[in-house]
């Protein structure tokens, strides 16, 4: 007997769409609490290194623990105030104890993950690619919210992410081994050598390291092919976003804008979307 997940697709799509909002639930977590726990570890790497004592012990903070809390008046939150989207609609965006404003943040990561899903379920279907390409999303999304709001990639994300895509493609349900293990190399050795060459021209820091990482494992699940579509549509997108954001004020000259959502963004389109963007281009300068 087949599973009712395989044999309805409204039920699948509604699984899919519950497991976007809890899994945006822990996202948010990821996003608020992962920066806090590097800081924290490089500071204490520091002082092991310049010899200095730990003044008093480090209380335990990690994903699991603390309990969540209000950041203004550290009241803890409820079982019930966690149900994703739900329970800020029920408080009206605010805090049961102190009636401070609670973050957009929170609703549209919920949202943004529950959406996203649902549109690579729709594109897959109930297969193995589709819960590969899950996991892919979830990982931009925690990425690109972190680098927006930090401008930090971190190593701990973005390189298990690297090894998931090239093992992910021994299954041949996104791309192949050789695309993978190119694409990987090729993603990594293209945003290298702008940095060296605008570093070179320029005498500045035009990217970070991170963003290397991050377009290595872009590469690495979706293969060599959707390299330089990922490269154009972050391109075109963080140039335009940052003119706009300089007219605005909201961005300064001297000042740098993280390039790691305009790449996650450009990933998760090609993910669900390059071949037909592809074609499409293709067709239209009369190439196929």
């Amino acid at each position: 007997m087949h599973s009712p997940v395989f044999t309805q697709p409204t039920f699948f799509y509604f699984c899919v769409g519950l497991l976007g909002l809890v899994v945006g639930s822990f996202l948010n977590v990821v996003i608020v609490r992962l920066p806090r726990m590097l800081e924290a570890h490089w500071q204490t790497s520091a002082k092991a290194i310049l010899g200095q004592p730990e003044t008093t012990a480090a209380p335990v903070y990690n994903l699991a623990w603390p309990r969540s809390a209000c950041p203004q008046c550290n009241t803890p939150i409820r079982a019930w105030h966690n149900i994703p989207v739900l329970s800020f609609l029920l408080l009206r965006g605010r805090c049961a104890g102190c009636d401070q404003r609670i973050s957009l943040q929170y609703p549209l990561i919920e949202i943004l993950s529950a959406g996203a899903s649902l549109i690579v379920a729709w594109q897959l279907g109930p297969t193995l690619a589709c819960a590969l390409a899950l996991i892919l999303t979830w990982s931009l999304i925690a990425l690109a919210a972190i680098d927006g709001n930090t401008q930090l990639l971190p190593d701990t994300l973005t390189l298990p992410l690297l090894w998931l895509g090239l093992l992910a493609a021994t299954a041949n349900v996104i791309t192949d081994p050789v695309s993978a293990i190119v694409g990987a190399a090729a993603g990594y050795l293209a945003l290298w050598l702008i940095f060296h060459l605008f570093r070179l021209a320029t005498g500045k820091h035009g990217l970070g390291y991170g963003d290397f990482k991050l377009l290595a494992a872009l590469g690495a699940w979706l293969g060599w092919q959707q390299l330089p579509l990922i490269l154009l549509l972050a391109s075109v997108a963080g140039a335009i976003s940052g003119i706009l954001m300089l007219i605005s004020g909201r961005l300064q000259a001297q000042h740098a804008m993280p390039f790691g959502p305009f790449l996650a963004t450009a990933g998760w389109l090609s993910l669900v979307a390059g071949d037909t963007m592809l074609h499409t281009y293709f067709s239209l300068v009369g190439l196929t």
